[in-house]
């Protein structure tokens, strides 16, 4: 089987959920959807649909931990366990730290990541309730947390029969690219190469990742570093 990847989802990072939602209104102009919580990592989430031709199923999700609610695992993904991302995120506020990429087989592509020397982590049974259902997936865990390449190496999820993206409301917002950068960009190249993946620009320069969105109030660049 060829290995495909594609951009499943943006991953913004916020101190608390209202934070993020506060934030989205604020800069993108929009208010999320509703998500839902995820029982297996203490978090909740809201969604924002992004799709574009090029990105068809893309989506961003604002993601904060559930207070009150512990994981079932040692560390929260996407680094959320981290205690200077949290102080970063409380002082400054949500901002673009990771994205997800829809892969056809999470297994087959953990293990080509592997041969590269990478390891992302074994992919895990997840799910949340929706008001459509049982929403399920397997997503890459590593059990420190960690996202790998400053945020820039994509965490993979492979999607059970149904994905959120087409059931999320027209946003307003959709996605016109992005771009990777980081020291070791040709290490990244080949990582994205090993699985698949396109529609991310590649560029050597310090760990970045820097999405170009359309939105009801105009263009938008996110960009990893806060700046």
């Amino acid at each position: 089987m060829t290995l495909q990847a594609r951009v499943d989802h943006l991953v913004v990072a916020a101190a608390t959920l209202q934070q993020g939602v506060d934030w989205c209104e604020a800069t993108l102009g929009v208010t999320p959807a509703p998500g839902g919580e995820h029982p297996l990592m203490g978090t909740h989430n809201r969604l924002l649909r992004i799709a574009t031709v090029d990105y068809p199923r893309a989506y961003l999700e604002i993601i904060a931990i559930q207070l009150g609610r512990e994981p079932q695992r040692s560390r929260r993904w996407f680094d959320l366990d981290d205690e200077p991302l949290q102080a970063e995120l409380a002082r400054f506020g949500p901002r673009l730290i990771h994205f997800v990429a829809n892969v056809n087989d999470a297994r087959a592509a953990v293990q080509g990541l592997a041969r590269l020397g990478m390891d992302r982590g074994e992919p895990v049974a997840a799910s949340r309730e929706t008001a459509r259902g049982l929403l399920q997936w397997q997503i890459t865990l590593r059990d420190d947390g960690q996202r790998l390449f400053d945020g820039t190496l994509p965490t993979l999820i492979e999607w059970g029969e149904t994905h959120p993206a087409p059931f999320l409301p027209e946003s307003g917002v959709t996605l016109q690219s992005l771009a990777a950068h980081h020291p070791r960009a040709n290490d990244l190249k080949t990582a994205y190469e090993g699985i698949g993946l396109g529609g991310v620009r590649v560029q050597e320069g310090p760990a970045d990742l820097c999405a170009t969105l359309d939105t009801p109030r105009g263009r938008v660049t996110l960009d990893s570093r806060g700046l």
